[in-house]
C-alpha cells in the first residue's frame, strides 16, 4: 500500500467514524509491519552481497596449494614398534655358598657353552669331597663284613650248627650294611657335585654380561642378584605388540600364502638411527591370549645377528609388506579431510572450481593415503587451503611442494 493510499484510507476512517481513528490507524500500522521490516532486510542483504563480490572481485580467486594424483604400483607395509631380546636368556647364579676367588671371562664378549666363567673357593669343597670318600670306604669294608659274616651263619645253620635266628641277624646286618654303603656313595657324589660347582660355566653360547659382584666377594644360591646375564644373540628375537584387527588381517594374508604355496612375507627392522637392518627375519611365535587391557597380542620374530651388532633392549621399528597394489591412485595424507563417518578430499576442477568429494580410502603407504574410490589418474586435490574453499569456488590452484621428497617406504 502506498503513502498515499494509506493517507486516504486514514481520511476515511476519520471522516466516518471520528471516534475511532486512533485505533484503525494503529491497526493499519500494525498490518504494514512486517512488510516493511521484509524489505528491509532484503535491501541490507542485497547490499551486503554486492559488497562481498566486489571485495572477492577485488581480491581475485583463492590461492590454494594443488598436487596431481599419483597413480603406481605400491607396497602395503605394516609397522610396529618392537624391542630386542635374546634368543636364550640365562642368568648365572652361585649353586654353592663361598668366596669369589676369579673372573674368568672378558665382560662383553662372546662365550661358548662350558666355558669357565667364574671361580669359587672350592678348598671347603675338596675337604668335603675327602671326607666323604673316608666315609664310603669305611662303609664298604663293614658291608663287606656283614656279608662275610651273612654267608658264614648260613652255612651253618644248613649244616644245624647255628641257630635260624643268628642266620636272620646276620641277614639283616648286612642289608643294613648295603643301604649304609649306598648313603655314603651319594653323599660322596653330592660333595664332588659341590666342588664341580665351584667352576661356574657357561650353560650356553652367548654375549656375557657385566659381572655384579667383586673378586672376594661371599656368593650363593641365596643371592637376590644373579652373578651374570648372558643372552644367545645369534639369532637375536624382536618382541611386538600388534592389534587383535592387524593380526587377524595378517593371518588371513599368511593363510592365503600359504594355500597358494608361497612362504610367509618377511620381516624387517629399522635401527634407532633409521637404517634398514641388512638380514631379513621370519616371524616364530605368536603368544597365547590377547590382552584385553590394551586389545593387542605379542608376537616373536627372529633375526640373524652374524656379527652380534644387535643387543637385547634396543628398540626397532618392525615392519611387513604385506601385499602389492597394482596401479593405486595416491594421494598426500594431508590432503585427506576425515569426517565421523567418510572421508573427503577437494579436487581442482575445470574451470579452476572447487569440487568437494567423498572418496573411499585404503592403506596408508609412507606419506601418501591410497584412494580406492573417487579419484581418477589426472586429477588434481588440494593439499593446502582446503578449509578456506567451498564446492564451487573459483580458486587460484598454485603447485605443493612437500618439505621432505614423497616417499612410499620407511626410510632405509
Amino acid at each position: 500500500m502506498s503513502l498515499k493510499a494509506f493517507g486516504h484510507a486514514t481520511s476515511s476512517v476519520h471522516s466516518r467514524h471520528p471516534a475511532t481513528k486512533h485505533t484503525a490507524q494503529v491497526s493499519l500500522i500494525r498490518e504494514e509491519t512486517p512488510t516493511l521490516l521484509l524489505c528491509c532486510a532484503i535491501i541490507l542483504l542485497l547490499a551486503g552481497c554486492s559488497k562481498k563480490g566486489s571485495a572477492e572481485a577485488k581480491l581475485g580467486p583463492q590461492e590454494v596449494l594443488a598436487t596431481d594424483v599419483i597413480q603406481r604400483d605400491v607396497p602395503v607395509v605394516r609397522e610396529w614398534i618392537g624391542s630386542l631380546d635374546g634368543s636364550v636368556n640365562a642368568d648365572i647364579r652361585a649353586r654353592v655358598s663361598g668366596y669369589l676367588v676369579s673372573q674368568n671371562y672378558r665382560e662383553g664378549t662372546l662365550v661358548h657353552k662350558g666355558d669357565l666363567l667364574f671361580q669359587i673357593d672350592p678348598s671347603t669343597y675338596e675337604a668335603a669331597v675327602e671326607q666323604a670318600k673316608s666315609a664310603v670306604a669305611q662303609s664298604e669294608a663293614n658291608q663287606l663284613q656283614t656279608e662275610q659274616t651273612e654267608k658264614r651263619e648260613t652255612q651253618l645253620f644248613e649244616q644245624k650248627v647255628e641257630s635260624a635266628q643268628n642266620r636272620d641277624n646276620a641277614v639283616q646286618a648286612n642289608v643294613a650294611a648295603k643301604a649304609e654303603l649306598k648313603a655314603q656313595q651319594a653323599a660322596l657324589r653330592q660333595a664332588q657335585l659341590n666342588l664341580q660347582f665351584t667352576k661356574i660355566t657357561a650353560p650356553v653360547s652367548g654375549i656375557a654380561g657385566i659381572a655384579n659382584p667383586g673378586i672376594g666377594d661371599l656368593v650363593g644360591p641365596s643371592d637376590a642378584q644373579p652373578l651374570m646375564t648372558m643372552s644367545t644373540v645369534d639369532p637375536i628375537k624382536a618382541y611386538l605388540k600388534i592389534s587383535e584387527q592387524d593380526y587377524l588381517k595378517f593371518a588371513r594374508r599368511v593363510e592365503q600364502l600359504r594355500g597358494s604355496g608361497e612362504s610367509a612375507p618377511p620381516a624387517e627392522i629399522i635401527l634407532a638411527d633409521g637404517t634398514l637392518y641388512p638380514h631379513q627375519g621370519k616371524f616364530s611365535a605368536v603368544d597365547r591370549e590377547v590382552d584385553q587391557q590394551t586389545g593387542t597380542i605379542r608376537l616373536a620374530a627372529l633375526f640373524p645377528n652374524p656379527d652380534n651388532i644387535l643387543r637385547p633392549g634396543g628398540f626397532v621399528r618392525v615392519r611387513v609388506t604385506v601385499r602389492q597394489v597394482q596401479g593405486a591412485i595416491l594421494v598426500p595424507q594431508r590432503s585427506v579431510s576425515e569426517l565421523q563417518t567418510s572421508y573427503e578430499v577437494a579436487v581442482v576442477a575445470g574451470g579452476n572450481k572447487v569440487e568437494i568429494r567423498s572418496v573411499k580410502v585404503g592403506d596408508t603407504v609412507g606419506t601418501l593415503w591410497v584412494i580406492e574410490e573417487g579419484l581418477k589418474p589426472g586429477e588434481r586435490v588440494i593439499v593446502e587451503g582446503a578449509q578456506k574453499v567451498r564446492d564451487g569456488q573459483q580458486i587460484k590452484p598454485m603447485p605443493w611442494t612437500p618439505s621432505s621428497p614423497v616417499s612410499v617406504l620407511s626410510p632405509k
